[in-house]
């Protein structure tokens, strides 16, 4: 199939509301040449990113907006404007591709109308742009209520934090301690001829150059390196694990910081690694074994104690609550088009009741680590301050380092240019059991 076409089908699919690109595009990239796919991935991602920005150059410059049924024209007028603004494509190419699209969508009508629009972009994009930038959605190319919330919750470092948002993420390893060491991998790496240095925060990250094929990293097939980002390397030295602990990993898929849990400590008596979809389970397993580790994997709701939980307590919980992304949108930028305002209520609804369910299962004296790729203080501060509120067995271990922003509750990491991704932590220690429910007298 022709790139451009794959790429426009999961994009109408976004557009629609139907599907994440992460769902809609594998799809069509298996009908693509595999020369062809990074490429495809490029005009899907990279036109998600900016869709605010291109939409609202798009609107200025039809006469009327597309009806629902024309959501792949939109789709591709937004990637041809993609492709005219954010890429090296010569015009002619990105035009003339573009509008050949039309003909194999059976919609012949609009090759007429797309290559219209994208000549006058050609020629008075930029300056329409300078115009339109007057609006912060146009000029920093988030949804308005995204863009509104970033500035209400970080006055301060909103639009760095939208720059950040739009920038391609720099690729990052983990070492596997349990293999070799930091220093000795990035002896390797410079060995390969792949520049990278050491993360700042992270005792075991390694952040690359410029990204790469993963089995052309050395060692990657024997389990000597994974790819995670700095943020969420650091849930393994907070935990302060130790020989003999019993370990829950909630929401555990796709795996890595379970990995990175076993790697920090091999005297771990178990890792339990639950998460909600037993199909997101084959990741973590796949995970596991090409690292050569053992965990113990469940498939149900964390919330369910009593349909997976043996009784047995556990020193430590890592809750990697389900949250909005809005700390990992420079790697799943159709978060943009797929969140909506009132998801963040829902989540952090959710994200107590996760809370709540899991608390009984901590052993008194243990520490459970609450973790969202979030910077909403909705659900993160907020929600650590309404479970502390409720449960007077809870208190909260300050979390010491250099990294991230401190907060009422827990510290907020943003994402940073050629830095980690956006992250939150909240470190709670059980002081006493919950006290059992009275029985009503006689």
């Amino acid at each position: 199939m022709n790139p451009r076409l794959a790429a426009s089908r999961a994009l109408a699919s976004l557009l629609a509301g139907k599907a994440s690109l992460g769902t809609a595009l594998p799809e069509q990239m298996q009908q693509v040449d595999p020369r062809d796919r990074a490429l495809t991935q490029e005009l899907a991602y990279g036109t998600a990113r900016w869709q605010p920005r291109l939409a609202g150059l798009a609107a200025a410059l039809l006469q009327k907006p597309f009806k629902a049924a024309d959501r792949d024209v939109e789709a591709l007028l937004l990637m041809g404007l993609y492709q005219l603004l954010y890429t090296r494509i010569p015009p002619h190419a990105a035009i003339g591709e573009t509008v050949g699209c039309a003909e194999r969508l059976k919609k012949p009508w609009a090759k007429g109308l797309l290559n219209a629009v994208l000549r006058r972009a050609q020629r008075e994009g930029e300056a329409l742009l300078a115009t339109l930038e007057r609006d912060p959605v146009i000029r920093v190319a988030h949804p308005r209520w995204l863009q509104k919330a970033l500035k209400a919750h970080w006055p301060e470092h909103w639009e760095g934090l939208c720059t950040a948002n739009n920038a391609h993420p720099p690729m990052t390893l983990r070492a596997n301690r349990r293999q070799v060491s930091r220093t000795d991998y990035l002896a390797r790496l410079d060995d390969a001829g792949i520049p990278a240095a050491a993360c700042e925060f992270s005792e075991d990250g390694i952040r690359l150059d410029a990204p790469c094929d993963v089995y052309s990293l050395p060692g990657f097939a024997d389990g000597q390196v994974s790819v995670q980002d700095e943020a969420a390397q650091l849930c393994a030295s907070l935990l302060e694990l130790a020989p003999g602990q019993r370990v829950l990993d909630a929401c555990c898929a796709p795996g890595g910081k379970t990995c990175h849990l076993l790697e920090r400590e091999p005297g771990l008596t178990e890792v339990v690694a639950l998460d909600l979809e037993p199909k997101r389970l084959e990741r973590v397993r796949d995970n596991l074994q090409r690292l050569g580790l053992e965990a113990t994997l469940l498939a149900a709701d964390a919330r369910d104690t009593a349909g997976w939980w043996d009784g047995k307590a556990f020193q430590r919980i890592l809750l990697d609550a389900p949250c909005s992304a809005t700390g990992v949108i420079r790697r799943h930028p159709d978060i943009k088009l797929t969140r909506q305002p009132d998801d963040i209520a829902a989540l952090a609804q959710l994200q107590g009741e996760l809370l709540d369910a899991l608390w009984p299962t901590l052993a008194v004296g243990g520490v459970l680590l609450y973790a969202t790729c979030s910077v909403m203080p909705t659900e993160n501060t907020d929600v650590i301050a309404a479970f502390l509120d409720r449960t007077p067995g809870a208190r909260e271990l300050h979390i010491p380092g250099p990294f991230g922003l401190p907060q009422p509750h827990g510290r907020q990491l943003l994402p940073q240019l050629q830095g980690h991704d956006g992250f939150y932590y909240a470190k709670l220690i059980k002081i006493a059991a919950q006290p059992r429910p009275q029985e009503p007298r006689p």
